[in-house]
C-alpha cells in the first residue's frame, strides 16, 4: 500500500510568485495558499496539478532549498514545508 492510499495527509504552504501568481486558486492571499495534500506528494505533482507549465517554474524551493528539475517527480513533501517557485527573469 503506497502512502496516497494510507488516507494521511499533510500541510503544505504553496507559493507562487511574479506572472506564477495567476495559477494560485481564487482568494490566495500575498501570493501564498495552504494546501493538505497526500502523504507522498511531490513537488512536481502540486506544480503540475496547478497547472504551472514546467518551463516557466524556473527555481523551485523547497524550506528555501533549491530542488532541480530532474528531481522534482521524486522529491516528496513532508507535513509543513514550503514550497515556493519563480519564474525565469529577464533584465539587463
Amino acid at each position: 500500500m503506497g502512502l496516497a492510499e494510507t488516507g494521511m495527509t499533510i500541510r503544505v504552504a504553496f507559493k507562487l510568485f511574479a506572472s506564477l501568481s495567476d495559477h494560485l486558486p481564487p482568494g490566495s492571499r500575498n501570493n501564498r495558499v495552504e494546501l493538505e495534500l497526500a502523504a507522498g506528494t511531490t513537488v512536481g505533482e502540486v506544480i503540475a496539478r496547478h497547472r504551472v507549465p514546467e518551463k516557466s517554474a524556473h527555481l523551485v524551493l523547497v524550506n528555501g532549498v533549491f530542488i532541480p528539475p530532474a528531481a522534482r517527480m521524486t522529491h516528496r513533501l513532508q507535513d509543513g514545508d514550503e514550497l515556493a517557485c519563480w519564474p525565469p527573469i529577464a533584465g539587463g
